[in-house]
């Protein structure tokens, strides 16, 4: 696929997707997330890419849905009554899944404001790092929509309920350093150092075992709805495959030797 809203590239094992849509702050219609879904699914399949960054081109990380690009329509065309809720269903949330099912570490890079759909992704990160400029805003109620894209799922599990909720209903701005108190990001840091540090992270991800890192990110999404039983169950199978894996080899015998281990992710 020939991109014309998002460039994406791939270095040292480092894969890098921008939505390159900075007039419009990066707002999200059916053709850019059908070239985020191409982008993923190449992190997926090809095999090369041992992490993944999302972050935006210019002063925006993501605006949400462009409502003047039919970016709250566009899905398949229905009979009847209008459904906002159909482009969810074919673009926007098989975007999300695949994000969440990635066999590799996912980082956003949050360089600006993230409103609305671009909340939900800028969150889904398993490292989300805020620039000190950037904020979270659920704006939905302004148009007289429900949050969507994963929010109420997502949100209440990172902020906690009261926060959660009250951001959705008031629509509200939070600010990054907020948004760190809370729980919701990583770590923020000043804007002009934002590349530096998500390049530092994604270096230490690329480098590390891949398979563990895959484990990590299942075990945590399925034991945050299982009871403490099943969630040491789900960890029993994930040491069983992370057990039979090259790196765990690897691992022991550096330690052993007392060297630094140099994982294939395999």
């Amino acid at each position: 696929m020939t991109y014309s809203h998002i460039t994406f590239e791939t270095e040292n094992a480092i894969a890098t997707l921008t939505i390159n849509r900075p007039q419009v702050m990066n707002a999200l219609h059916v053709g850019v997330i059908e070239e985020m879904i191409d982008a993923v699914d190449r992190v997926r399949d090809e095999g090369t890419a041992r992490v993944l960054v999302l972050t935006g081109a210019g002063r925006a990380f993501c605006s949400g849905a462009d409502l003047a690009g039919g970016g709250a329509g566009g899905g398949p065309k229905r009979s009847g009554p209008p459904d906002a809720g159909s482009v969810l269903e074919s673009h926007f949330n098989p975007l999300l899944e695949r994000l969440f099912a990635l066999p590799v570490p996912f980082i956003t890079a949050v360089n600006g404001p993230a409103a609305g759909a671009g909340c939900s992704y800028a969150l889904a990160g398993d490292i989300v790092i805020a620039a000190r400029s950037a904020y979270f805003l659920q704006a939905f109620v302004n148009i007289g929509l429900v949050p969507d894209v994963g929010s109420t799922w997502l949100l209440p599990r990172l902020a906690g309920r009261a926060r959660a909720q009250a951001m959705m209903m008031l629509g509200e701005r939070i600010p990054a350093e907020t948004a760190l108190d809370w729980g919701m990001v990583y770590k923020v840091v000043d804007d002009a150092d934002l590349a530096a540090a998500t390049r530092a992270v994604a270096e230490k991800l690329a480098a590390g075992p891949t398979k563990s890192y895959a484990l990590i990110r299942q075990g945590i999404r399925q034991c945050l709805d299982t009871s403490l039983s099943e969630g040491l169950m789900v960890e029993r199978r994930h040491q069983l495959l992370a057990g039979r894996s090259a790196d765990f080899v690897e691992g022991v015998s550096a330690f052993l030797q007392k060297r630094p281990a140099q994982f294939t992710g395999k």
